[in-house]
């Protein structure tokens, strides 16, 4: 069982704050600090070039997949960090409508983020094959499941509202039908227990930065299941996914097993930065910090339903369908988040109206949640989400 109150010591937040992001970015555990500085100074500083065989970095990629694999339910060896989410969606996605053959369909899900949506566009344009990329409902996506289908990419909780797809279920609908998944797990890797394996999914994707705690611009991770690993073709077949990096062949020849889907040069000091949060997650039991988030998240719709009645809940009300994020809907959500996080509550907000928060037991207790009801009761009860400076919007939201 994992001790939560001595996980909740181990991550610096600011004197006052109740961190309910939900989830953009994971808080500073407190030894980050401390693992980047060794990393730059001891390594980086007194190794220089030689840090890459003597600091071990070139087998941070897959030492740290091993680590996450854990967490998502991957056999050993199966995942690999590196890049960006985004470029991740590309090579899972490429590699998987390669798989599909001659089917040409793409479909997803409204209620994925965009991102991936805009990789698959960009893909699909410069196969220049005749893919379509179909984006329906999250409801009705299993009844797209057909033999039309060549790739089902989703994302496994949805960002804005924490809807949770069934990934088992629509995996083996998927299969059924000939057809290839590829899913996106930046809201699950983390937040709930996942178990890709024992899905039988096919590939699947994830960024570090989010409940990861790995920090902004932490590196991605990609998933291939065994039965595919050493078959799929990477897309982007960038250096170090090649058979022999350092042999500079003129000629690429894809790399052993999960290997092959390394693109660039490992991002050292982020994957020193992440090695230090997983320190953290290396102790944690993910089917009780499971029960613990449902805990925390009840507690919170609870409470701001009775406080708030001028909120509406956007996420869904039973627990068993959503992920670790609540969100409420309302028209001014941007100017009322604002409102609360100058309390001391942060939240986030999404468009057009979602106020959404993140319930992380790892540093988040019945405590902080209690008085985060209590700020989200007095801005909506005051309307002291009604004054002007907290209509003007920033950059980032």
């Amino acid at each position: 069982m994992t001790d939560f109150a001595a996980t909740k010591a181990l991550f610096h937040l600011p004197e006052g704050m109740i961190y309910l992001d939900g989830n953009s970015l994971g808080p500073l555990p407190k030894a980050t600090a401390a693992r980047v500085a060794q990393t730059v100074n001891d390594e980086w500083g007194e190794m220089v070039i030689t840090g890459w065989n003597r600091a071990g970095w070139m087998a941070q990629p897959s030492a740290l997949g091993d680590r996450i694999g854990r967490l998502i339910g991957a056999e050993p060896g199966h995942v690999v960090l590196g890049d960006t989410l985004s470029i991740k969606v590309y090579q899972a996605l490429a590699a998987a409508i390669d798989l599909a053959g001659d089917r040409k369909v793409i479909v997803t899900d409204s209620g994925n983020f965009p991102s991936d949506i805009y990789m698959a566009e960009g893909l699909i344009k410069s196969l220049g094959r005749g893919h379509e990329l179909r984006v329906v409902a999250p409801e009705d996506v299993a009844n797209h499941i057909n033999d039309d289908l060549a790739v089902l990419m989703l994302t496994q909780v949805d960002y804005r509202t924490g809807r949770l797809h069934d990934m088992p279920t629509l995996t083996q609908a998927a299969h059924a039908a000939g057809a290839v998944t590829v899913w996106d797990l930046a809201h699950s890797a983390g937040a709930l227990a996942v178990d890709v394996a024992g899905s039988n999914a096919d590939f699947a994707v994830g960024c570090t930065y989010k409940y990861l705690n790995g920090g902004p611009g932490a590196p991605a991770f990609i998933y291939v299941a065994p039965r595919h690993v050493d078959r799929c073709q990477p897309a982007l077949s960038g250096w170090l996914g090649h058979e022999k990096p350092f042999a500079f062949d003129l000629d690429y020849r894809p790399g052993a097993g999960i290997e092959r889907m390394r693109v660039g040069t490992p991002p050292v000091l982020q994957m020193a930065a992440l090695d230090a949060a997983m320190d953290i997650w290396d102790t944690v039991d993910m089917a009780a910090l499971r029960r613990a988030s449902i805990a925390l998240a009840e507690q919170f719709i609870t409470g701001v339903e009775a406080a708030c009645p001028m909120l509406t809940l956007a996420s869904p009300r039973d627990a068993a369908q959503r992920g670790s994020q609540v969100s409420f809907r309302f028209a001014d959500g941007y100017a009322a988040m604002q409102a609360c996080i100058a309390r001391g509550l942060v939240g986030d907000f999404r468009a057009p109206d979602i106020m959404r928060f993140g319930f992380t037991p790892l540093f988040i207790d019945a405590g902080d949640v209690g008085r985060a009801i209590a700020v989200i009761a007095d801005v909506m009860q005051n309307r002291l989400w009604d004054d002007p400076v907290y209509q003007q919007r920033a950059a980032v939201t």
